[in-house]
């Protein structure tokens, strides 16, 4: 998925969960940051951020934050992509290059099924699927993590994946990493317990849980490689 314009910040502070202020182009600008979640080791002062224009006229803002470059001591810095919209989008251009079910006959979005709505609904002949999507922004040592705040909501959403699965269709969840240059993918039990117990026991119970980096540039994030999974136990 692409963006049509971006342009490159300053991160200066961000007053609450929906807006930033930046520097650009020499100018204090209040944008609007598309990710809800708490994003603190990835929005501090004077780091680089890149930013979306809209034209919109109805907006109160004229830019989206939606990456950061993350600056690692002695490493080079890591370029995140922070869109919470952007995970879903991607992960459809690659469901619809066949990229989970090779040849499917059906993709559709936002699909209800009991309590929950899922992202996405497939069908291949007889197969019948769901697919969870959550996008991954929280990295420490080459490790992705996720969540990076409590999620009832992502529990919620695994344990409808096991009634769906049990009920004879396929399920997955797939965690789509906003950036490259990560060794594995581990649920962060230090953050949400609740969230890393319902994922080991959805896979457990025959959810399959996959997890893929995304290649990101500034304007862009696509689905790349597939991420090693370590469940592991709860300590």
């Amino acid at each position: 998925m692409r963006y049509d314009f971006v342009e490159e910040a300053t991160f200066i502070n961000r007053p609450n969960r929906f807006i930033a202020r930046v520097l650009y182009r020499g100018w204090e600008e209040t944008v609007h940051v598309k990710n809800t979640g708490r994003c603190r080791e990835l929005l501090v002062p004077g780091c680089r951020v890149y930013l979306s224009y809209s034209d919109n006229p109805d907006r109160k803002t004229r830019f989206d934050l939606v990456a950061v470059e993350k600056e690692r001591r002695g490493k080079t810095s890591l370029l995140i992509n922070t869109d919470s919209q952007a995970p879903n989008a991607a992960a459809e251009e690659f469901l619809l290059s066949g990229g989970l079910i090779p040849g499917q006959d059906f993709v559709k979005r936002e699909v209800r099924y009991g309590a929950s709505r899922f992202d996405f609904y497939l069908e291949k002949g007889e197969r019948r699927a769901f697919v969870e999507v959550k996008g991954v922004t929280l990295e420490e040592n080459g490790v992705a993590l996720f969540p990076d705040a409590p999620t009832h909501r992502g529990v919620k959403h695994l344990e409808e994946l096991c009634r769906a699965f049990s009920e004879g269709y396929e399920a997955y969840i797939l965690f789509l990493i906003q950036m490259k240059g990560v060794r594995r993918f581990v649920p962060n039990d230090r953050t949400h317990p609740a969230f890393g117990d319902a994922l080991r026991r959805a896979a457990a119970l025959g959810v399959t849980v996959l997890a893929r980096d995304c290649l990101v540039t500034p304007g862009s994030v696509t689905v790349d490689r597939p991420v090693p999974v370590q469940l592991g136990e709860k300590k």
